[in-house]
Parts: C-alpha cells; structure tokens; sequence
C-alpha cells in the first residue's frame, strides 16, 4: 500500500468531523452528476416528442427512453446533499426551511409566470383553472390523482412538490436519525432500497384501478424512500463507513440497471431498476472527492453546468413546448432534421437557464437569504 492510499481513510474521518464542526466539506462531483441527470431528462423528453421517425426515432427510444430516471437520481441526491450540509448544530427548521424556499422557489414562480404566458399569449399548453394553478404555486399538485393538477402549468415542476414534501419532513428526520446510533443509517438505507423495490408490486397488486402511473412515479409519499436512501448514504459517507463499490463499478452498476429500466414492466422503470446504480454513483462520487481520488465529474465545465442544471431542468420542457406551438408537434423528422431541431432546443434551454440562474435564482437566494452563510 503507498503512503497515499494510507492516508485516505483519514481524509474520510477529517473531512467528516469538518462537517460535523459545521463546515460541509464540498463535493464537486455530485454538483456535475446534477447536470448529466438533467441532460438525462431532457433526451428522455426530446424522444416522447418525437424529433426523429423510423430507425433513429427507435434507437432515440432505446437509449433514452428511460431517461425520466434521471428524477429518481435527483430525489435520493436531494436526500445526500441536505444531509450532507445540515452538519449537527447546523439550525433549527424554520432556518433549514427558509433555505430551502430560497433555493427553489425564486426559479418554480418564474418558470410559472413564462408557462402562463405561454399558455395565453402562445396557446402553448392548457390555460390551468384556478385550483390547479393555486396546488401548484404552493407546491401540493403531485397530490391529487389528477393529470390536470400534476402536469399543470410547467410540467416538470411536480417533482418540486416531491422535494417540497422532503424538505417538510427531513427536519423531523434528520435529528432523530443520528441520535439512534452509529447503525441507524446502514437500516434506514436497507429499509429505503426495499421500499423503491416494492412498493410497485404492492400498487400493481393492491390499488386498482387508481392511476398507478401516478401512485408510483408522480405521489410524493411513493418517492419519499429514494429521498430517505440518499439521507443514510451521506450518514454512511460522512462516519466513513460505506463500503460499497467504487466509481467504475458503481458507473457499471448504473449502466446496467437504465437499460434494465427501459426493458421492465411499466411500474418498475421509474426507479426499481436504477436506484442501486444511482445510490452507489452518489456515495461513491462523494468518496472519491474526499480522498482526491479522479472523478470525470469534478472538472470546471461540469460543475458550472451543475449549477445551471436546475434552471435547465426547470425551463427545458417549456422550450419545447413553445417550439412545437411555432413549428410542429412531434414531426417524426430524418435524423439531420431531428439532431437540428434537438440541438436548437438545448441550445436554447442551455441559454436560458444560464439567464434564469444569473438574473433569478442567485439573485432571489439572496434577496430571501441576507446572511451569507444561509446560502450554502
């Protein structure tokens, strides 16, 4: 063994009692891996609306159409990154949740306000009633069993009210969690894994004839156990205790477990298939970042488009709305047509996401955030 590698699982404890002293270490590659997640969804929506036809509008299917996982990734680095900067002795609620409101919201009003005036000025998207518009604004339309309220006004934002639903509730997890002992992380994430596993045999079994496209993909309750998974991995990551494999085999586990996805039976693709990939990418990128160790995700221009993947995120599936509304709904193109089209909107979803980041989401975080140090 060399003297570096000797050294590593030192790095793990001293950047762990960092976080533990109220300074979060950062993790450079989980900001990047944000971004390969949302170009994930992005692909996975240029193939449901159908930019290319025949052979190239297939193979689009077979590598993307499982790209919509690319939410459960989000969910379970949603509970990996709070965790991970909510050090003990971090604040109270009212502090956790202020934060959280300021990292979201500024950017959810402002994608509303364009997908409204999208919906009257361009007759792009349906003009939302107003409790549908009312659940989304306070971020509760993922409720409902209804595809009017969860797909209402921007679509993509009903995985805001999922996160809005974690973040409610981590407060009233988090504390209780480490105050159980050094093992109560390693049975929490078992426990999760089990639940994303399960829970679409037990909708598929147990709750016709509700939509159980959105019992499992659109219900926050259903998501909840990708959120609690990536919380008990960042409690693994931070005691130095994951032991789980390493960035190439983790990568390799994640590979098989998309394409298994787009294989599977309706109800399993969301997130069954993935979240064991996706669970060990994430711990396993976090551990790499603590010990040094290469990561093809820490590089400048993946962590800069980390930081505009939620704006890309948010914003993206209003360009291509707006794009149909001008030109054509799905037109099933010849590929250099559709890989025009298809780099057109990303060019453009990349150009606006970059404005809303600069000119809204940072501004908004500080304007709600007057103290520096809430705004981490």
């Amino acid at each position: 063994m060399t003297g570096r590698s000797a050294k590593l699982p030192h790095q793990v404890r001293a950047a762990g009692a960092a976080a533990e002293r109220g300074r979060p270490v950062a993790l450079p590659s989980l900001t990047g891996l944000r971004w390969t997640a949302a170009l994930m969804v992005f692909l996975y929506h240029v193939y449901v609306v159908e930019y290319f036809g025949g052979r190239m509008g297939s193979t689009l299917g077979f590598a993307f159409g499982a790209g919509n996982t690319g939410v459960s990734f989000f969910f379970v680095l949603s509970g990996f990154v709070l965790a991970w900067s909510s050090p003990p002795g971090s604040g109270g609620p009212v502090r956790f949740w202020r934060r959280r409101l300021a990292r979201v919201y500024p950017l959810h009003a402002a994608t509303a306000l364009i997908a409204l005036a999208m919906a009257y000025f361009l007759a792009a998207g349906a003009k939302p009633p107003t409790r549908q518009l009312l659940a989304n604004l306070f971020l509760v339309q993922s409720w409902p069993q209804d595809v009017s309220f969860y797909q209402s006004v921007n679509p993509v934002s009903w995985s805001l009210a999922c996160e809005a639903f974690f973040y409610l509730l981590f407060p009233l997890i988090i504390r209780p969690l480490r105050a159980a002992g050094r093992h109560a992380g390693t049975v929490l994430g078992v426990l999760s894994l089990a639940a994303v596993v399960v829970v679409p045999a037990v909708v598929d079994d147990w709750l016709h004839p509700v939509d159980t496209g959105w019992a499992v993909y659109y219900f926050p309750l259903a998501r909840l156990p990708e959120f609690l998974l990536g919380i008990a991995l960042a409690e693994l990551v931070r005691a130095g205790r994951w032991r789980g494999p390493g960035l190439t085999a983790s990568l390799g586990l994640t590979v098989f477990g998309y394409f298994m996805a787009s294989q599977a039976d309706f109800l399993y693709r969301y997130a069954a298939c993935t979240v064991v990939g996706f669970a060990a990418l994430i711990a396993a990128a976090a551990t790499a970042d603590l010990k040094g160790e290469p990561s093809p995700w820490r590089g400048s221009l993946g962590v800069k488009l980390g930081e505009l993947s939620f704006a890309f995120y948010m914003v993206h599936i209003l360009v291509i709305r707006t794009g149909e509304n001008l030109f054509t709904s799905h037109p099933k193109s010849e590929w250099p047509t559709g890989l025009l089209v298809t780099a057109a909107a990303f060019t453009v979803s990349l150009g606006v996401a970059w404005l809303l980041h600069t000119f809204v989401e940072v501004p908004g975080r500080r304007l709600l955030l007057p103290d520096r140090s809430d705004r981490s």
